[in-house]
């Protein structure tokens, strides 16, 4: 995803000089091609990921649209605080890149897994989180962050899912069908996505009439974005490579306990403990219950267990 992401970037930044790509000392083959043609609009500050967004809202505070490009865990947790009280508390033009969601970087340990990223930066006030599922959503997210003002957090995965939709995405706010059911509701952020695809046909197997949805927008303007997409389905499953608690299970938990009921909802995610183990990225989401086995399997049990 961040090949397509930097691609398009580094063509939007072509037509405009205010744009301003910072790296606190990585993805140099990713970044070359940016850097070797615009030098003048990018920055590398070394491992200085704090001092990296200091000097983005500065940046941003004369008028410049600035990206912040870094590892997911990097790029939120070590940064948080000039995230909040720099960036965010300013409406600066700031764009958080954050690469390797998830399990991505799982070969690297515990320290490099960012799964706790989308619940910290959704609690900030005046913060979009954005998460694509596919390539050419990597890509148009570019576009995307330009256009909004203020804090934009972009969380791009290793993996992604290959999903045949040549229709550019005119609204962010809305959430993408990937396949209509009726019965089961599956909702999934990122480059799971391709897990879920493959579990909703397992699941079909059975028998079961499963909806599909790809949630880019994990801070959707109103409820009625969700709702809309759940429909009359009678069980909802959440599928996200992060923790349960305050992602996107949080925030379809959250619309559906203020806004409706006779609604079963199933947050499938990382249990409140850490992944200490090290592997590949498959491999932690199969251990996590969240590979295409395990949302399967859940889903079922869920099911089974609440007579729908």
């Amino acid at each position: 995803m961040r090949d397509a992401f930097i691609k398009e970037l580094l063509s939007i930044a072509r037509s405009d000089e205010k744009v301003i790509l910072i790296t606190a000392d990585l993805g140099f083959g990713v970044l070359d091609d940016f850097r070797k043609e615009l030098p003048s609009q990018f920055i590398n500050v070394g491992v200085a990921e704090q001092n990296m967004v200091g000097i983005a809202t500065g940046l941003a505070l004369e008028g410049y649209i600035v990206y912040c490009y870094s590892i997911g865990n990097f790029s939120t947790l070590r940064c948080l605080e000039q995230i909040r009280n720099d960036a965010a508390y300013h409406d600066a033009n700031v764009k958080i890149i954050s690469v390797g969601g998830g399990f991505s970087y799982g070969p690297l340990g515990m320290s490099h897994h960012a799964t706790e990223d989308i619940a910290i930066l959704r609690a900030l006030p005046g913060v979009k989180v954005i998460v694509p599922s596919t390539l050419k959503e990597a890509a148009e997210s570019a576009k995307f962050l330009k256009d909004q003002h203020g804090v934009v957090y972009l969380r791009l995965d290793k993996s992604y899912a290959e999903v045949e939709n040549k229709k550019a995405i005119t609204d962010f706010d809305k959430w993408q069908v990937v396949r209509e059911g009726s019965k089961v509701c599956l909702i999934t952020t990122g480059g799971i996505l391709q897990e879920s695809i493959l579990a909703a046909r397992s699941l079909e197997s059975h028998g079961l009439d499963v909806k599909l949805i790809s949630a880019i927008n994990l801070t959707p303007s109103t409820p009625k974005v969700i709702l809309e997409n759940i429909g009359n389905c009678n069980l909802v499953v959440t599928i996200e490579e992060h923790v349960k608690v305050g992602g996107l299970g949080g925030l379809v938990a959250e619309c559906i306990a203020e806004n409706t009921k006779g609604i079963t909802l199933l947050r499938l995610g990382l249990d409140n403990s850490k992944v200490s183990s090290v592997g590949s990225q498959q491999y932690l989401r199969h251990i996590s219950g969240i590979s295409a086995e395990g949302i399967v399997g859940s889903t079922l049990n869920a099911i089974s267990n609440s007579k729908i």
